[in-house]
């Protein structure tokens, strides 16, 4: 019987190194998330430091979002045409020095540019980080374990923002929200340089210049339009023109691809009904989490009086339930029976935690009101996160696969754009009907906040509620599709 058995060989110096690689990227991946929510915890800090007004504060986190959201297709097919580990490696480089440059900044004006450059280099970053993990781990149940962990990275960043936001604007300084990037960069660039190897970089046409011109002009104008709802209303037309803008071009985009011979998008890549079913949940889901990041963030200063530090500490449990089931249910179930069970389930368990939070009220407490909505919510979000990005990237093609896992950072994107416009708008109508005809005293206006909030929290589970059902309808049942005699991109 001895005799027939193959015993599994030892792990090699190259298995071993595809580990530490995937430790490289989920450090990239982590500085690119938790810039999105670190800033946040910092800006009031920063306002009164250098001086300037609510609309400019909205401009730094805006800044950020346009230049990322748009460029993020354009950098992934570089990626494809240029080399992943080439532009992970630039796109680290680029980030820490854009984070110098706002950590230094003395100046409105100069903080947005360097939000924005944050925001070019990160498009460049992010999709190069996810597809050399695609092109990396191709053994099912090793990608499951990779993507796992992965997921839970991406699902957990901007929790991590927070607290580590609060921490360095209590203990040092507002600037260190930036400065933190270039110690998290150094270590992920020698990391790149030791543990990352690319593909070779195949022969491939000329970029898709009038697809590259209308796509990045209709991503922009989306968001910024959708950024402007909350101070202009949806009837404004700054924020109705640009958003009317943004779809004409984006659908001559579309209209572009279908004939270029060299597109930006391949429609194929979209087209697969798993890395559609991917896209549309990731999408729907990212508009829900803001009722959980922002909105909850706001119940925790403003109702229960957290600090900024208090505020990042009340989110690790969450994270910890995010880790959880992303490094578990993605990694041990995801490759034996696909996302379609998974990313329903974790979707509506989500909805649930954000059920539960709608039962808060003014003198609920921590413990008994916050902690068990979130842990819900956590346990829900690692099952969503770990098997979309799988999906993603699954079966595509190695030419394409740059430009796939810019696709799921573009909706995750354009998705928490949507919710903050109108999850913002929800709670402003929310809070004003509320108001109308009674005196503002105090307790009034608290009352007013906690009506804001239960409105966005329902809001936010109809939405996981939703991306249950887009995901149980797009995603193919059985294990993802892999390319198993695919070489390991990168490790050494």
């Amino acid at each position: 019987m001895s005799s027939t058995v193959i015993d599994r060989p030892p792990t090699t110096g190259r298995e071993a190194g595809r580990w530490w690689a995937l430790v490289v990227l989920a450090l990239a991946q982590l500085m690119v998330v938790l810039d999105a929510t670190i800033v946040n915890i910092a800006l009031p800090t920063a306002q009164a430091d250098i001086g300037f007004d609510d609309h400019g504060r909205q401009w730094v986190v805006t800044g950020y979002a346009l230049a990322f959201g748009s460029l993020l297709l354009l950098g992934g097919r570089l990626s494809d045409f240029f080399g992943r580990k080439r532009m992970f490696v630039i796109g680290l480089i680029g980030f820490a020095l854009a984070s110098a440059l706002g950590g230094a900044a003395g100046s409105l004006e100069l903080l947005i540019v360097a939000r924005a450059l944050q925001g070019v280099f990160g498009a460049a970053l992010a999709p190069a980080a996810l597809s050399l993990l695609s092109t990396t781990f191709t053994e099912p149940a090793e990608r499951g374990k990779a993507f796992g962990i992965f997921g839970a990275i991406s699902g957990a960043g901007g929790g991590i923002g927070l607290l580590l936001g609060g921490v360095l604007t209590e203990t040092v300084s507002w600037r260190w929200c930036l400065y933190v990037n270039l110690v998290i960069a150094a270590i992920a660039v020698a990391g790149a340089f030791l543990k990352l190897r690319d593909e070779p970089v195949p022969a491939h046409g000329r970029i898709d210049v009038p697809g590259t011109i209308t796509a990045v002009a209709g991503l922009v104008a989306l968001v910024y339009g959708l950024g402007n709802a909350e101070s202009d209303g949806w009837t404004g037309t700054m924020t109705l023109a640009p958003i009317i803008a943004g779809l004409v071009l984006l659908t001559a985009f579309v209209l572009i691809e279908r004939r270029s011979t060299h597109p930006l998008l391949p429609l194929r890549v979209v087209l697969d009904r798993n890395r559609g079913g991917s896209y549309a949940s990731i999408a729907i889901a990212g508009a829900g989490m803001f009722g959980i990041f922002l909105f909850l963030t706001y119940y925790l200063a403003g109702i229960l009086q957290f600090t900024p530090i208090e505020t990042g500490l009340a989110f690790l449990p969450m994270l910890g339930a995010v880790m959880l089931t992303a490094t578990t249910g993605g990694s041990m179930l995801a490759p034996r029976i696909g996302p379609r069970p998974l990313v329903p389930v974790g979707a509506l368990i989500a909805a649930g935690g954000m059920i539960l939070l709608t039962r808060l009220e003014l003198d609920s407490t921590y413990a008994s009101g916050v902690l068990p909505g979130l842990i819900i919510i956590g346990l829900g979000l690692g099952l969503v996160f770990a098997p979309t990005q799988n999906a993603a990237t699954s079966g595509v093609e190695h030419r394409d696969a740059g430009v796939a896992s810019a696709m799921i950072n573009t909706v995750q994107q354009i998705g928490g754009s949507i919710g903050t416009a109108l999850l913002s708008s929800f709670a402003a109508t929310a809070a004003a009907d509320h108001m109308a005809g009674k005196e503002p005293t105090p307790l009034v206006q608290a009352q007013a906040a906690l009506e804001s909030y239960h409105t966005v929290f329902w809001w936010s589970a109809g939405f996981f509620v939703l991306a249950a059902v887009v995901a149980a309808v797009l995603f193919r049942t059985g294990p993802l599709d892999v390319d198993p005699d695919a070489p390991p991109a990168m490790a050494h």
